[in-house]
């Protein structure tokens, strides 16, 4: 579904690993944050790896997560020849982007160094940017690992923390033109809350960031964060409302509902590989409603769903 990519080695690196001299520690997510960004490096170096090109239609971004504890299927992906094959299975069944990460961030997961994430990552990312030629996502919250990512060939940032976690994130994609994923996000749950303002308020903030480190904004993605922080039901009014965030920032969408524990809320599975269903109504409902990628676990079943949505609408597989 992608036009055509472009494969530009350049000099982000650099750009990356200086902006990293004298990193402050990063904050905790739990507490209150002041991440405004020091000044942006004023080169704006060609990209790395295979850029994210827009078509129009929904694009599947398939996880693969090199992790021994995350939610759905910690542990299946941890040795990285079984996690490059996987992402390649996930490039054949129709994937546009592959997701990476190196640390699970389900409540209670431990934590993981920046030594232990980049030595999990930064091999699976260069073996699959180098055989599939499909956008690389590194989905992290630290500097650190975004740039060491980067250089392996990574083209997206996925923050889960909208660069309100390490204040050095902002300035390495700024410095690398890649392009990055500000996620809302909550260190715990209120059920009292607009879930929907919380969000809106939380990604302005983000952008700001960004922009201010000098990312462009065509180089940004929002996402509501399902399941981060919010109760099941202010994760199904995050969905209702997606096309309303889209309209609100004029920034494409990332929605991500895959195997999460609303789904299992909504259809009584409490295993997460068995809510594939649940997550197919969430997403295809998404597409409908002005998400511009999907991230998902299985790629083959929503690449078909997808399909028959387009071929639906009229516009062919």
């Amino acid at each position: 579904m992608f036009d055509k990519y472009m494969f530009a080695l350049g000099r982000g690196v650099r750009s990356a690993m200086n902006a990293l001299d004298d990193k402050p520690e990063p904050a905790d997510p739990a507490q209150a944050r002041d991440v405004t960004p020091r000044a942006p490096a004023l080169e704006a170096p060609a990209l790395p790896g295979i850029a994210l090109k827009w078509t129009g239609s929904t694009q599947i971004m398939g996880v693969v997560n090199v992790t021994p504890d995350s939610f759905s299927d910690g542990g299946l992906y941890l040795d990285q020849e079984r996690a490059i094959a996987h992402g390649q299975k996930l490039a054949g069944e129709g994937a546009h982007i592959l997701d990476i990460g190196g640390e699970s961030t389900r409540p209670g997961a431990a934590p993981v160094s920046v030594e232990d994430e980049i030595a999990r990552v930064v091999p699976v990312v260069r073996a699959l940017n180098a055989s599939t030629r499909l956008p690389i996502s590194i989905d992290t919250m630290k500097a650190a690992v975004a740039a060491r990512a980067i250089e392996a060939g990574a083209t997206i940032v996925n923050d889960v923390w909208g660069f309100q976690f390490d204040a050095d994130m902002a300035r390495v994609v700024a410095s690398t033109g890649v392009h990055c994923v500000l996620m809302h996000n909550r260190a715990s749950e209120d059920p009292a809350i607009d879930i929907y303002e919380d969000a809106c308020a939380f990604l302005t903030r983000s952008i700001e960031i960004a922009l201010a480190a000098g990312v462009a904004r065509d180089k940004i993605i929002i996402d509501p964060g399902i399941g981060f922080g919010r109760t099941h039901q202010q994760s199904f009014e995050q969905m209702r409302r997606l096309a309303e965030l889209r309209a609100a920032f004029d920034l494409p969408v990332l929605l991500g509902a895959s195997r999460k524990r609303c789904i299992g809320a909504a259809t009584g599975q409490s295993i997460a590989a068995e809510r594939v269903a649940g997550s197919l109504a969430a997403h295809v409902f998404g597409a409908m409603h002005g998400a511009d990628i999907i991230r998902v676990h299985d790629v083959a079943e929503h690449a078909q769903a997808l399909n028959v949505l387009s071929a639906i609408k009229g516009r062919g597989p």
